[in-house]
């Protein structure tokens, strides 16, 4: 099942959607921290409770972890998961190099965001609704990417691994609400009344 015999066509609207989602929410937190240094005390259209904002997040040092705000980097980064998507439905392949190097990119916004989460529910104790648009879609493609990159021969030559990688890709929305469900759970325990807070908001 090589990457040469069969083009990664759902995988590669996956990256387009998720590309461009994550996008939009980075778009957004940048608008919003605008907001902020222009009027430091004036109210975002994402703080919606005390649990559920991104002012606190935009305004800790969390939130310009590496010397500017976090959203730039989704303003860059996820321009890569489009232009990879696009390019694999025009038929593009690219070599082992670059889906390794695209791969660890991924881990990195992954693991980034397992930080930011991390940090959001612990330490700000905050659940901010443009971070967790980015949370949402970084997920899935973490997931998707890992498992496409066994399939396409990126980390294995076998084609036995690579069928098996295959069919792992269906099992991705399963694994992928198991962490949505993780992460409602750990704000729950830490006093986030995450689904009571949204009800709250609907209705």
């Amino acid at each position: 099942m090589s990457e040469q015999r069969t083009r990664p066509v759902f995988y590669a609207v996956w990256l387009i959607i998720a590309g461009v989602i994550g996008w939009w929410a980075a778009f957004q937190l940048t608008v919003e921290k605008f907001v902020l240094l222009a009027d430091p005390d004036a109210t975002l259209s994402c703080d919606l409770s005390s649990f559920i904002q991104c002012g606190k997040n935009l305004e800790s040092w969390q939130g310009s972890v590496f010397g500017f705000p976090n959203p730039i980097l989704g303003l860059t980064g996820w321009m890569a998961p489009i232009v990879v998507g696009v390019a694999v439905l025009a038929g593009a392949r690219f070599p082992r190099w670059f889906w390794a190097t695209f791969g660890a990119g991924i881990l990195f916004a992954f693991g980034f965001v397992c930080w930011l989460i991390g940090q959001s529910i612990y330490d700000l104790v905050v659940l901010c609704p443009w971070c967790m648009v980015t949370w949402a879609v970084t997920i899935p493609t973490f997931f998707a990417t890992v498992v496409h990159l066994f399939r396409n021969g990126t980390f294995s030559s076998s084609e036995k691994v690579q069928e098996r990688a295959g069919r792992l890709m269906a099992w991705v929305p399963l694994a992928t609400i198991v962490a949505y469900a993780i992460i409602v759970v750990m704000a729950q325990l830490k006093g986030i009344d995450f689904l009571g807070e949204i009800a709250r908001l609907l209705f």
